[in-house]
């Protein structure tokens, strides 16, 4: 391998984390989300890691059918249901659960004629106002899924919250409000509870949760670092180091020279850019180890390389191994420097990127 680049998928940690997520939810079922790639990790491996779970959620009949040819027959959730009127067959044959949030996928689902009746799920919109039925629509569009010869009964549930990442807002439990008063008197199972709503909202649990970010080790919150959950990395980014340069006080690193020496400094140049998914935004400062130490980027990311201080760290030499988040380096402390979030790193990561799994694949 020419360029030692390569994300380390610890399988072992998600299924310490869907133990950490069982261990907050009691009685209730977990559908472990895993869209988008298993959150950029890999769908197919997280999925055998996660075969404990009682059931998958991904966002479309897409994601669900490279499941199921992968052979795992677990309950498979379609988070944002149809996309065309054609996938009602797969999604029949596949035995896939659809949420419907719109009248015309109602309208499709109530044309449609099978031997194989839908598992169907309507979803509420409680306050995200994003994407489901207004609470006083919710009634008539249930009455109709039910009437529908295509679907299997009870139709059950669900909604999203829009800021459960905040422990501090009251706002999740307006929408919880508004969920108990619709769901009241409608027959089904239910489901509310996204990673942060399994962690910090246990009233919203009800018969099943959904976590996604913190079966990959990512704390949900807003708040970042203070009071984290026991949850363990799934993902350590990782390169090497490529170059020692010295350079002289008041000398400019790398693009537009964003960066000033303020001294004379050695300079590590790491095999690592935003060809490969590390965000260009990541400013002079942002952590990395090398060699498990701890020191800070340097200069603008560019598409291959990256420069950090070596100031601190006299004994690194050529190969040492970096590390840009993961195990030693919670990637939501990235996360806060880029200012963005630790899903949007774990998602980014390009094909140039070797994944190497670890701890087993669990069971298909």
């Amino acid at each position: 391998m020419s360029r030692f680049t390569r994300a380390r998928i610890h399988l072992d940690a998600l299924r310490h984390n869907l133990a950490v997520a069982r261990s907050h939810v009691g009685e209730a079922k977990v559908a472990a989300v895993i869209k988008a790639g298993g959150y950029g990790h890999g769908a197919v491996a997280v999925a055998g890691a996660l075969a404990g779970a009682d059931a998958f959620a991904v966002t479309s009949v897409d994601e669900a059918e490279v499941l199921r040819q992968a052979g795992f027959h677990q309950r498979i959730l379609v988070l944002d249901g149809l996309f065309e009127a054609d996938e009602l067959e797969l999604a029949a044959a596949r035995g896939l659960d659809l949420v419907v949030h719109s009248d015309w996928q109602l309208d499709l689902i109530e044309r449609f004629t099978t031997e194989t009746p839908l598992r169907c799920w309507l979803k509420v919109d409680s306050g995200m106002h994003r994407l489901g039925y207004a609470p006083e629509r919710v009634k008539m569009a249930y009455a109709r899924l039910a009437n529908s010869a295509s679907v299997e009964g009870p139709v059950n549930l669900m909604t999203h919250f829009a800021c459960a990442d905040d422990r501090r807002s009251d706002y999740t439990r307006s929408q919880l409000q508004v969920f108990n008063a619709v769901c009241e008197e409608l027959p089904g199972e239910r489901s509310a509870a996204n990673s942060a709503g399994v962690l910090a909202w246990p009233e919203s649990h009800y018969e099943w949760v959904r976590p996604g970010v913190m079966l990959y080790g990512a704390s949900p919150f807003a708040d970042g670092l203070p009071g984290r959950p026991a949850l363990e990395p799934a993902m350590t980014l990782e390169s090497r180091l490529i170059a020692i340069q010295h350079f002289r006080r008041g000398d400019r690193v790398g693009y537009a020279g964003t960066f000033t020496c303020p001294e004379d400094m050695p300079v590590g140049v790491v095999a690592i850019g935003y060809g490969d998914g590390y965000p260009r935004h990541a400013p002079s400062g942002t952590p990395v180890l090398v060699d498990g130490r701890r020191t800070a980027l340097v200069g603008r990311v560019s598409m291959d390389l990256i420069c950090i201080d070596l100031r601190d760290l006299p004994d690194v030499r050529i190969n040492a191994p970096v590390t840009l988040w993961g195990q030693g380096l919670p990637i939501e402390e990235i996360a806060e420097y880029c200012g963005t979030i630790s899903y949007e790193l774990m998602c980014k990561l390009t094909s140039r990127v070797r994944f190497d799994y670890e701890g087993g694949h669990g069971e298909g």
